[in-house]
């Protein structure tokens, strides 16, 4: 009856007239009906102690030398009894579910370091700890007052954090921000618990410096991955076969990664702060492009004429890059990167048009020849009349700035270096594309102008002088003489000539620069006019130029 009058809730307040057990009677065969009407409230936590200290009361085996009721107990209600204060142990948590689950969910003890920072308390650096004659500097130092703080190697929320984004699991790399929200609990548990300010300062100093390293190595291990993304899929097909029936070892594509998880977060809840984690990788990936066009450009810079295919290859690749990646963050325009990269945002010409006319100029015009067979310029491996030309070096880059990975590197090395022996098509082509008409046009007028020059210059005085040495009078031999003949005769006629000693060294000279700039002309506008179908092609619609439907 304790338990009855301490548990029960009834309807109205008030105990059931009709049950037979205040009669003393059985209860009926067809068993007696209790309504529990839906309560908004439960039990109180002192209500909810006294029935199960009742209840225990009642079970328990031993009762400190007295006699128990459990014997007289029906076994059927007894494990009744039983089940219901086992199963009551979970209410008082329940009751405070919201207290026990923070308590449940309370990691921060996994930052606490208590043995280093008892040791420490917040003290400040006081003296001078480096061995060397004290001066004034020292005491700048004391006045300072600089806490002593912690690597954040020896953190287990950067430890956690750092081992997930060096293993690159693509299961674990969605849930990367999660070890940080122990700095959460951390920073909670020593204002409201330990009510420390030192202990929430140095939480604060490890997290602004934690956030810093996983926002550049989270941004610089996506932006490698969709460059390697990119270049796998520029590579050339074919190459991968030929790699592959030779047994050549090369990466496949790279291992899908849910970065896209981490791409869509705009509100990471960091010590009361909400941090956009979209922006803060778009910036650091927004520098990184452009120095990854930076750097492409510079390579090309460092290397001669031939490497221009490489670098048209590098833009599309960083183009391909950008357009994977434009998919989650919001970048800037790659055109306009490009240009800023290119320093032509405001210059008539940039960096790659100047480079351009630099190799005309002072290594493939002088150092070049022609072969119409195979219709390229090889150069001429001989005797240099040109001044040795000196270029700077590329700067060091990582991989990542170029193709992706090492593997890639080398493929893409080994493919582009079957372009570096010569001058083709296939570089007109891509100097058509690369510079535009404004750049053709500028490396044109200045051509024009090293073609005056030349004309009215040295080949001015070589002919002037030429002709003061040509015979007065040179006439046709007969045929009686035969070849042998005539060519003695033309031989004795032009000794004179034949024997100047400048005609090798400077006038024929002068001819092949002559003779390249014509070529080079010739095949830029070749290689332009094909280039400029497409764009008619795309354009015609526009102009009124439909086609006519086919009909026999």
């Amino acid at each position: 009856m304790s338990v009855r009058e301490t548990c029960a809730d009834w309807s109205k307040h008030f105990d059931p007239i009709n049950d037979h057990l205040l009669k003393g009677r059985k209860d009926p065969e067809t068993g007696f009906q209790i309504k529990v009407p839906r309560r908004n409230v439960g039990p109180s936590s002192t209500q909810l102690y006294m029935v199960r200290t009742m209840l225990e009361s009642l079970i328990a085996d031993k009762s400190g030398g007295k006699r128990t009721l459990r014997k007289d107990i029906d076994g059927q209600y007894l494990m009744q009894i039983d089940s219901f204060h086992k199963t009551s142990f979970y209410w008082n948590y329940l009751l405070s579910f919201s207290e026990y689950l923070q308590k449940c969910c309370d990691l921060s003890q996994l930052w606490y370091r208590e043995f280093y920072l008892e040791m420490t308390m917040g003290k400040r650096i006081n003296k001078c700890t480096v061995r060397h004659n004290h001066n004034e500097e020292c005491s700048d130092l004391i006045t300072m007052e600089k806490r002593i703080q912690f690597p954040i190697d020896m953190s287990m929320p950067w430890i956690l954090t750092d081992h997930i984004l060096k293993t690159k699991e693509p299961s674990m790399m969605e849930y990367v921000l999660y070890p940080l929200d122990l700095y959460n609990d951390s920073a909670l548990y020593a204002l409201t618990i330990f009510r420390k300010q030192f202990l929430y300062d140095e939480v604060e100093a490890e997290v602004n410096l934690c956030f810093d390293q996983f926002v550049f190595k989270l941004s610089e291990q996506i932006f490698a991955y969709y460059k390697q993304l990119a270049a796998s899929i520029f590579l050339d097909k074919r190459f991968r076969v030929e790699c592959s029936a030779v047994g050549a070892y090369l990466l496949p594509y790279p291992r899908a990664n849910r970065y896209e998880t981490l791409l869509k977060q705009r509100h990471v809840q960091l010590l009361g702060r909400s941090i956009d984690l979209n922006k803060l990788i778009t910036q650091r990936i927004n520098a990184d492009m452009q120095k990854s066009l930076d750097l492409a450009i510079s390579k090309f810079e460092g290397g001669d004429i031939t490497g221009v295919i490489e670098l048209d290859g590098l833009l599309q690749v960083n183009r391909l890059c950008h357009k994977l990646l434009s998919k989650w963050l919001a970048l800037d325009d790659f055109d306009s990167m490009f240009r800023e990269a290119n320093h032509n945002v405001l210059a008539p010409y940039g960096r790659i048009t100047l480079h351009v006319f630099w190799e005309l100029n002072y290594d493939f015009l002088p150092n070049y020849v022609y072969n119409a067979a195979t219709n390229r310029f090889t150069k001429y491996r001989g005797i240099s009349f040109g001044t040795a030309v000196s270029r700077d070096r590329p700067p060091q880059m990582s991989h990542h700035y170029l193709w992706g990975t090492k593997q890639l590197n080398l493929a893409y090395t080994t493919q582009y270096s079957q372009y570096s022996g010569f001058v083709g098509p296939q570089h007109f082509h891509t100097m058509c594309r690369l510079l535009g008409y404004q750049g053709i046009a500028v490396v044109m007028e200045e051509l024009l102008k090293i073609v005056k020059s030349l004309i009215q210059g040295s080949l001015l005085q070589f002919t002037k002088t030429l002709m003061e040495a040509m015979p007065k009078i040179c006439k046709l031999p007969r045929y009686d003489y035969g070849s042998p003949g005539v060519l003695g005769y033309y031989h004795a006629q032009l000794n004179d000539i034949v024997q100047y000693p400048d005609a090798r060294t400077e006038l024929f000279h002068n001819f092949r620069e002559f003779g390249n700039i014509i070529l080079f002309c010739l095949l830029m506008e070749q290689a332009l006019s094909q280039e400029e179908v497409c764009d008619l092609l795309q354009a015609a619609p526009f102009q009124n130029i439909l086609p006519r439907p086919f009909c026999k």
